[in-house]
């Protein structure tokens, strides 16, 4: 690729530009993943309530809905959420600037027009000074090329992180998108248990997130930024952490470790703008990876794949 259709694949998106549309959105998608959480089976570290990325938004994939299937699609290109049965039924609700509150009636009604109600509990979790949805009307923006701009780096992120994710022969989960914390993650798994999970995370309890972290992990990925780290960026952790963790060496330059967040933080315009966005992000992945890995004593003969895969 060219420098300039990098840019253009690898589109700017400073905070300030959508900081509302960003609050809003992550209210939606919680609403729309609080389906998931109530119809999906249980799965380790909570996998089955995540959101996948699409060739056109978000979705969360088929949900059993008794002898039917349910899905449900964020479309960030035609800014549309459409729900879908496996009997062929559809219904599609226009993403446009509404409150969380009525987003909420509106998606609810959807679901039963569908034959397909859902009860989940109206209570955002992993945000602190929370508003229920049914009472939310303080969020209510709506940007489209922002929230495009948004899922068009999830796309090119989610492209590296696969591609990152089929070097290791262990444990791993999917890329996939976590609508509690509003990140695109990956994350690599040594084989070991963990100590148990302190948790406090707000809304969330305590027992959420010692199941999360019941493995030890490296984890990964995409996040638009907020709080101590107030940019978009991508992050790297370890859990447990290893000594020396925070002083490891980690690849490129502009990464550093963030003492408030206890994760590596690699600014997404590092990435943009570098000569090779691909290889800046693989390097970071990389690098921290190691760290997390070596300190960590991980067993990485066997868990790594050596040389190229023969895909002929």
């Amino acid at each position: 690729m060219t420098r300039s259709a990098d840019l253009a694949a690898w589109p700017a998106l400073p905070l300030d530009e959508w900081r509302a549309s960003y609050a809003t959105l992550h209210l939606y998608t919680q609403i729309v993943g609080k389906t998931r959480l109530a119809l999906a089976p249980m799965e380790n570290h909570w996998w089955q309530v995540v959101l996948y990325l699409t060739s056109r938004g978000l979705t969360t994939s088929p949900m059993p809905y008794g002898e039917r299937a349910l899905q449900v699609d964020f479309d960030f290109i035609g800014h549309e959420l459409r729900a879908r049965t496996s009997d062929g039924e559809v219904a599609t609700l226009r993403l446009v600037p509404r409150t969380v509150a009525d987003f909420y009636a509106e998606y609810t009604e959807m679901l039963e027009a569908l034959g397909a109600p859902v009860r989940i509990w109206p209570m955002p979790v992993e945000i602190a000074d929370a508003i229920p949805f049914t009472e939310d009307r303080e969020h209510a923006s709506y940007e489209p090329d922002a929230i495009n701009r948004f899922w068009r780096i999830l796309v090119q992120s989610e492209r590296v992180l696969r591609e990152f994710r089929g070097r290791f022969i262990g444990k791993a989960s999917p890329v996939q998108f976590f609508w509690g914390s509003f990140d695109l993650a990956a994350t690599r798994f040594s084989g070991r248990a963990a100590p148990p999970h302190p948790g406090g995370a707000p809304n969330v309890g305590d027992w959420v997130m010692r199941e999360a972290y019941s493995r030890e992990v490296s984890s990964a990925g995409f996040w638009p930024g907020g709080g101590a780290v107030d940019f978009p960026a991508y992050y790297s952790y370890a859990y447990p952490e290893p000594p020396g963790f925070a002083d490891a060496l980690v690849e490129p330059g502009a990464a550093y470790y963030d003492r408030t967040m206890g994760e590596f933080i690699l600014p997404y315009d590092a990435v943009r703008s570098s000569e090779s966005p691909d290889a800046t992000l693989t390097a970071f992945l990389q690098s921290s990876y190691e760290a997390a890995a070596n300190l960590g004593k991980w067993n990485r003969a066997e868990l790594e794949r050596t040389g190229e895969v023969d895909k002929s």
